[in-house]
């Protein structure tokens, strides 16, 4: 008996072939099916439909959109400028929802945007500039260097009872330090946002810092950790847009409460708290060239007598701090930050910074040689009541 069949559609036909060369367990996760229900199968359906590729392609485009999130945005297509090289037009770039993390000609956007300045895309100030919050971010250099100086403190001291050590130990002048620093933003829009990537969006920060004098070349003594610093910060930022004379743009306010400690028990356990106001401005000299100024002053929280470990530590490190900052180049930059006591009896400290990018990597923006000399008091808890000239010569991370 010969049996007639009516003509089928080809993507019909062949899905049904390679279902019928499958276990029947395998066949209902191939069986055939229309494009709108590819999503319920799984690509291999669509893949079996290579007799008639519009059909396939129809599967294909349904199977797809059946992966995005549900109310998850379309995809967007942008162009890409043309090559200046070979003078191709633009291109047409899918960028999908969860992975638009560059920009349609390759740069990164938000805070690593070179759109924006330096300021900006530190603290996030513009919508545009904004990496969202919860990340992890740079702060102060994370850096690793030895140390020269012209005194060790063999007896730490403090005016406190009980805040002397008993007996000198050997220390030597030269040391290594290690300061690690890394932030988070907790927080955004609470006063300034809006919808456009010019726009100012004010934050809420929480930092962390700490700076470690090992005695790596002290073999005598174990090699101890001399003093550790830790020093955990909340900081509010309000953003501005302020021009100044001198080409210059005021661009942010901010309020913050620190906590620093040295984290050792009686007759070395150094610790202070302190709320700082702060503002910065900056001045755009060319492409990969900026000058920044930072001022800050604080006030140290009341503690009891009893409780002060450090009395008048404020007379010596300062009650103010200015700091400016010359980004020459890509490679290379100048920092300055003093800091003053603001009393007749001037005490305080000056810091220079010099950084230079590896030669063979200049477009790396993330490691630097560091050249560092710091004259005054305060470059430790340890020997805040102490004048050290040193000089430290290492690597460091910034902007990672």
């Amino acid at each position: 008996m010969v049996l007639s069949l009516s003509p089928l559609p080809s993507r019909l036909l062949a899905a049904g072939l390679l279902a019928s060369t499958l276990t029947p367990a395998m066949a209902q996760t191939a069986a055939p099916t229309l494009p709108g229900r590819a999503s319920s199968q799984g690509w291999q359906v669509c893949h079996a439909m290579a007799s008639d590729p519009a059909a396939q392609l129809a599967c294909f485009k349904s199977w797809a959109s059946s992966q995005l999130p549900a109310n998850s945005p379309e995809p967007t297509l942008s162009a890409v400028p043309a090559n200046p090289a070979t003078g191709q037009p633009a291109t047409q770039v899918l960028l999908l929802p969860a992975m638009n993390t560059e920009a349609p000609n390759g740069q990164p956007i938000g805070c690593k945007n070179d759109k924006y300045s330096a300021l900006s895309k530190f603290w996030e100030l513009q919508r545009g500039s904004d990496c969202d919050t919860f990340g992890i971010r740079s702060y102060r250099p994370i850096s690793l260097a030895v140390v020269g100086s012209n005194s060790v403190n063999l007896q730490p001291g403090s005016p406190s009872a009980g805040h002397t050590a008993l007996a000198p130990l050997p220390y030597k002048r030269t040391e290594t330090k290690i300061q690690l620093s890394v932030r988070s933003k907790i927080a955004k829009g609470f006063l300034k946002r809006g919808p456009e990537d010019e726009d100012d969006h004010d934050s809420l920060w929480f930092g962390y810092s700490q700076q470690s004098y090992w005695q790596l070349f002290t073999a005598g003594l174990s090699r101890p950790f001399r003093n550790t610093d830790h020093e955990p910060e909340l900081i509010y930022i309000y953003p501005h847009q302020i021009p100044l004379s001198g080409g210059w743009n005021y661009r942010l306010s901010g309020l913050g409460l620190v906590h620093q400690s040295n984290g050792q028990s009686l007759p070395l356990s150094r610790s202070w708290n302190r709320v700082y106001l702060m503002g910065a401005a900056e001045k755009i000299l060319g492409q990969d060239s900026s000058l920044t100024l930072q001022a800050k002053i604080w006030d140290r929280m009341h503690e009891k007598a009893g409780d002060d470990d450090n009395p008048g530590i404020e007379n010596y490190v300062g009650r103010a701090e200015v700091s400016g900052n010359w980004q020459i180049n890509k490679t290379h930059s100048l920092g300055l930050t003093l800091r003053h006591s603001l009393r007749q009896q001037a005490r305080g400290s000056a810091r220079l910074d010099w950084m230079m990018a590896p030669m063979a990597t200049p477009d790396y923006t993330g490691l630097r040689y560091h050249v560092q000399l710091f004259t005054g008091y305060g470059d430790s808890l340890l020997d805040y009541n102490r004048k050290r000239a040193v000089l430290s010569v290492g690597l460091s991370l910034v902007d990672w």
